[in-house]
């Protein structure tokens, strides 16, 4: 019969090299039976989420709340439309000082004044939109074309050269735009609104690249089919024919949830997604591959 010792599956002669591998590899096979139990039955969406969960991966970062922004001011503009409202509601949940700027930044001096205002900055979200005119591109006037890009596109390098001095002094920033997922696929009838948008992404590859070295992280959300008051309202979403386009064109099947959509930009604006610089991150269900 086998001695306790060779049954817990190390022998009573090894050196002590052996004796300490064979443990800890007893130890690693029952943890993971343990977890797998626990996967089974509480069913987590992702490996990720149920190791975090668990505690199974043990470093100073993960051991922390992963989305605590306690000390952090964060600024969001546009706050009372488009995702403002729920982006304020969980940067506060998660601990941030927030300030909620429902005012245009159509006016010149308005984004240098709002971050005077505003005094220290880490994060800034830049929610800008406008709803979008579905004018063919032969009959878009100059009108239609300028307010789009007043509202949505030269609000953003106001808002970059407010805000960088004071980043660059710390050595750290968040900059990261609610942008739309219209500027990486083709929409009939939408071309002024699409141009505004991918004005927006194009500049925030290149100033994401250019302030990485600084510790400064500029990045966009692409969004669309995500529940929001500006473009989604409950009126649009109960028509049957949107019920039948969101389920023709959008693998999901639904609409992305307005916190789903929120919670992903917390991610992007804690030192979780420190890695990530000048990138597009599209939030759509599917509606594009990239």
């Amino acid at each position: 019969m086998l001695s306790s010792r060779k049954r817990m599956g190390y022998h009573q002669a090894a050196p002590a090299g052996k004796f300490e591998f064979a443990k800890a590899k007893k130890g690693m096979r029952l943890r993971w039976l343990s977890m797998k139990r626990h996967f089974r039955t509480y069913r987590f969406r992702s490996l990720a989420t149920f190791a975090v969960g668990l505690d199974f991966i043990h470093s100073p970062v993960t051991n922390m709340n992963p989305l605590d922004f306690s000390g952090k001011r964060v600024l969001i503009t546009q706050a009372n439309e488009f995702m403002g409202p729920v982006l304020v509601d969980v940067f506060r949940e998660l601990g941030a000082t927030v300030t909620a700027d429902g005012g245009s930044l159509e006016a010149i001096d308005r984004p240098a004044a709002l971050v005077a205002e505003a005094g220290q900055i880490d994060i800034v979200i830049a929610n800008l939109g406008v709803p979008a005119p579905a004018t063919p591109a032969a009959d878009v006037g100059e009108d239609e074309w300028r307010h789009a890009f007043a509202h949505m596109v030269d609000p953003l390098p106001r808002l970059l050269r407010a805000v960088l001095p004071q980043m660059r002094e710390r050595g750290s920033g968040k900059i990261i735009l609610i942008g739309s997922a219209s500027a990486l696929r083709g929409i009939k009838r939408a071309s002024t609104y699409s141009a505004a948008r991918g004005a927006q992404l194009a500049y925030v590859q290149s100033v994401g690249v250019e302030l990485a070295a600084s510790g400064i992280q500029v990045n966009a959300i692409a969004q669309n089919f995500v529940d929001n008051p500006t473009y989604f309202p409950p009126e649009v979403q109960a028509n049957p024919a949107f019920k039948e386009r969101l389920r023709r064109e959008v693998p999901l099947g639904r609409l992305v949830s307005a916190r789903e959509d929120a919670m992903f930009v917390a991610y992007l604006a804690s030192v979780h997604a420190d890695c990530f610089v000048g990138q597009i991150f599209p939030v759509c269900g599917g509606w594009v591959p990239r």
